[in-house]
């Protein structure tokens, strides 16, 4: 393996990136460049946590050295050659004071390896798109010694800006403009690289592929990987549903339940799939009923043998969905579903320590709504209301006029979605 041609390539590409091309996100601010602590950045493969980084040390000034242990020609990479690594990388860049290690979970034992650059005082930055692996490591080898930022793909509002479509203006076509783009991300979901390529759905698969095979069969070992590919795609079929392992368990012919519920954490761990608990005040309830929500659009459209019709206001759930989570900013902060039994549903419960702080239904159009649709989406948040005391009701909506309405003593607000998914304090 010649590390020092494969490290000066991987410099070569760097230092060649355009980051005036990059979207600014909010999370560039999160990281702590002169922080002791490592900044661990976690997300799904492809969402952008690379660019992210090289971003942040671009434009810092600083020294820095990168490696990508993502590269093909690294694999194989064994834990005795970390420190040949960490030799070259002084011999291509210098000295420096801070290291970019890109998707480091792909080399066993690097927790140990992280912990020995923490002690001689270089500040690292490490991304990762294991959520269990980093965590579960991290805790054991780091105790208090890491920050960890999660990374989604493109918010709608960052979508926008990567589209170059105004955020600002209210004339008419700016808004029809911004309504074009919201039709496109929900049917294309938030990956940056999407807006770019041609051959969306193969970059997609492809994706897919990747997130399955190296991030859960390959890590985890899992002999029989058709079934995980298959829970996969009914799960992504099935999203904003309840999950019932035993049900899965049947369909999949799996003897065991236990083991749907282990695949099914593999695929959040992953960050293919983001679970929502369902809001009780047992707490058994919370944590054995949940819906799953895919982490981004495009893995419901764009991906081989889709099922799911084109549907766009089961496609807003999911988006608002992901919205939510990327909008908890910290652990006192959660997000929930409310049903009881057949009587009623509410889509979403934000709960702050423990305190119901908002109601959210999210619907297509409500702009003449029957009946039956008004006492669904409007019944379902006088009663979530009445059975959990929050009165900060909201409707999220496709197409319908914003405006508050005054019924049973309790005031709804209505918000196209448009609007909610790029006012970031509304929340």
């Amino acid at each position: 393996m010649d590390l020092l041609r494969i490290l000066s390539d991987q410099r070569e590409e760097l230092y060649a990136t355009d980051v005036n091309s990059f979207v600014a996100r909010n999370e560039e601010a999160e990281i702590k460049l002169e922080s002791s602590l490592a900044q661990v950045v976690i997300g799904v493969r492809r969402s952008g946590k690379s660019t992210l980084c090289q971003k942040k040390l671009l434009e810092s000034g600083l020294n820095f050295a990168y490696v990508n242990f993502d590269d093909d020609r690294l694999y194989g990479l064994k834990t005795e050659q970390l420190d040949e690594v960490l030799l070259t990388l002084y011999r291509i860049y210098g000295e420096f004071t801070h290291l970019f290690l890109d998707e480091v979970q792909n080399i066993k034992g690097w927790p140990l390896f992280v912990n020995r650059l923490l002690r001689q005082k270089l500040h690292l930055i490490i991304t990762g798109s294991n959520a269990n692996l980093l965590s579960g490591e991290l805790s054991t080898h780091l105790t208090g010694r890491y920050h960890e930022i999660r990374l989604f793909p493109f918010s709608f509002k960052e979508f926008c800006k990567a589209k170059n479509v105004s955020l600002d203006s209210f004339s008419t076509k700016a808004q029809a403009l911004r309504l074009n783009a919201l039709d496109k991300y929900l049917m294309q979901g938030g990956f940056p690289e999407l807006n770019d390529v041609d051959a969306q759905n193969e970059y997609v698969q492809s994706l897919l592929s990747a997130v399955i095979n190296k991030d859960i069969c390959q890590r985890y070992r899992i002999r029989h990987s058709d079934v995980i590919w298959k829970l996969a795609n009914v799960l992504l079929d099935r999203f904003g549903q309840e999950i019932f392992s035993n049900g899965l368990s049947d369909l999949f012919n799996v003897k065991s339940p236990h083991t749907i519920q282990k695949y099914i954490s593999y695929l959040k761990s992953a960050f293919l799939l983001q679970g929502v608990p369902k809001f009780s005040f047992k707490s058994i309830e919370r944590h054995t009923t949940e819906k799953l929500y895919s982490i981004d659009n495009a893995f419901i459209a764009k991906r081989d043998n889709v099922l799911m019709s084109d549907s766009l206001g089961w496609r807003l759930e999911n988006v608002v969905a992901v919205e939510l989570m990327r909008r908890c900013r910290t652990e006192s902060e959660a997000i929930y579903y409310l049903r009881k039994h057949k009587s009623y549903e509410v889509d979403f419960v934000r709960v702050e320590r423990m305190k119901v702080k908002q109601l959210i239904q999210v619907t297509y159009n409500f702009r003449s709504p029957s009946a039956k649709l008004y006492s669904r989406e409007i019944g379902g948040l006088l009663k979530g209301s009445n059975d959990t005391g929050c009165d900060d009701l909201l409707l999220i909506m496709l197409d319908g006029d914003a405006t508050t309405i005054e019924t049973e003593g309790k005031k709804i607000r209505t918000v196209t979605a448009a609007e909610w998914l790029t006012d970031e304090t509304d929340c």
